[in-house]
């Protein structure tokens, strides 16, 4: 079968071999759970409960500040400490309501109970998703009700299941495809329910033939679902990486993947949407790979979101020595962490402990103009170029020169020999581009 992909990306170590063979442990939350009222793209949820209050495991906490927002869901029942700031993966403090965990897991009604997503509409399957408070799991964080609510359902022709899981290290998507692969198809099919037109595809990297064979295997007798092999590639599974690999098609960044008449969801995002349509449960949890050469029993854990990243951690049998660098999520797209005393929130994916931080040992210096970043670079654009703009703090400048076709991969920083900090200049870039917008908005 053809092994599909894109112009350009990178190949570095993936470190997948710590835990890509480790099944999915869950573990229980202790002690008081933080639930950020910012975990998605989009305005901050409002809370919906006060200081006293007892809740629910279930029961929606923060329904969506705006169209673009979704509902906080309490993963645990307990009683409403505060709702005050405290410190997220990003590094911001993000005002969170903090429930202190009764560990009796007192559910609202109706948790758990089977449904027949055919017997439903397309209205109520949205509202059901959006209740629920799925979010983009693949990092993005995006509201996937307004994701699967686009201008024109009838254009859509291809729904895609994003199982490429490019980013180095992580492994919990491989483990949800291995271990859970029917509610990987029973998502899909609630999303087809939505597009009448729409053909389903679950795309996996080539460096998972074992997925592939055993969903390819489920879904043989499947009419409208396929599964399609990627090359093994970063970054591959970049939402406008996988439509080109896919499909062909080709959008930019003020088009959406509705434009190109796709639809294009992460694996767990799709489980996440399987349990709460067909099982009524919302999302209170996320699949988290807790790896790196500085843990002692690398792992993947079912973790209750707004549980603390200690206790993952603390599972995963500690520490073999200070790390030098702890990263949430991958070591091409994650953030540098200061401390893991923060929550486990919708987008977390990973958390990778490094005892060398190999980062730090070299010092940026000039450009040699060798037009590496730009032979590497998915988006087709000139990152040498896009620096001079960016170092001199010239938005104008590096929004003209398709500043903000770059995705952030890490593509150009990766093989830099100058070893120049790219992303970070153009991540600031980006930001300020962001803001200038809003504000002439």
């Amino acid at each position: 079968m053809k092994k599909r992909t894109f112009k350009g990306g990178v190949h570095p170590y993936d470190g997948k071999e710590l835990t890509k063979n480790i099944p999915v442990e869950t573990v229980v939350p202790h002690g008081d759970m933080i639930f950020p009222l910012s975990q998605h793209i989009g305005a901050p949820a409002k809370p919906l409960v006060k200081k006293g209050d007892y809740v629910k495991m279930g029961q929606m906490i923060a329904e969506a500040g705006g169209f673009i927002s979704a509902n906080v869901i309490s993963s645990v029942s307990g009683t409403v400490k505060a709702i005050e700031p405290r410190l997220v993966p990003s590094g911001e403090m993000v005002n969170s309501i903090v429930i202190t965990n009764d560990e009796s897991d007192t559910t609202v009604d109706g948790f758990g109970k089977n449904r027949d997503y055919t017997k439903l509409s397309k209205e109520e399957i949205r509202q059901i998703i959006k209740d629920a408070g799925i979010v983009g799991l693949g990092g993005a964080g995006f509201p996937t009700h307004v994701k699967l609510t686009p201008k024109n359902e009838d254009e859509i022709d291809y729904v895609i299941v994003n199982g490429a899981e490019c980013e180095p290290y992580l492994t919990s998507d491989y483990r949800m495809m291995m271990e859970e692969p029917e509610k990987i198809i029973g998502g899909l099919k609630v999303i087809l329910q939505l597009f009448d037109n729409a053909k389903g595809v679950i795309a996996i990297e080539d460096n998972k033939p074992e997925a592939i064979s055993l969903i390819g295997e489920m879904v043989e007798e499947e009419e409208n679902i396929e599964v399609y092999p990627l090359k093994t590639k970063y970054p591959q599974g970049a939402e406008r990486t996988l439509i080109y690999a896919v499909s062909g098609r080709e959008i930019n960044s003020t088009m959406l993947p509705a434009d190109a008449g796709c639809i294009v969801d992460n694996v767990d995002t799709v489980i996440s949407i399987y349990m709460a349509v067909c099982k009524s449960t919302p999302l209170i949890r996320r699949i988290v790979t807790v790896t790196g050469d500085a843990v002692v029993q690398p792992h993947n854990f079912n973790a209750r979101i707004g549980m603390n990243y200690l206790d993952l951690l603390e599972a995963a049998g500690g520490l073999k020595e200070n790390p030098e660098k702890i990263v949430s999520g991958g070591p091409m797209m994650g953030m540098a962490l200061s401390t893991v005393d923060i929550p486990v929130i919708k987008t977390s994916s990973a958390l990778l402990c490094m005892t060398h931080d190999e980062a730090a040992e070299f010092e940026p210096s000039a450009c040699i103009r060798c037009g590496r970043c730009v032979s590497v670079c998915p988006g087709h654009i000139v990152p040498q170029k896009l620096m001079e703009f960016a170092e001199r703090h010239d938005i104008e400048g590096f929004e003209a020169n398709f500043g903000m076709e770059c995705c952030e991969c890490g593509c150009c920083a990766y093989v830099c020999p100058a070893k120049r900090p790219l992303t970070q200049a153009f991540k600031q870039a980006r930001k300020a581009v962001m803001e200038k917008r809003r504000k002439k908005a």
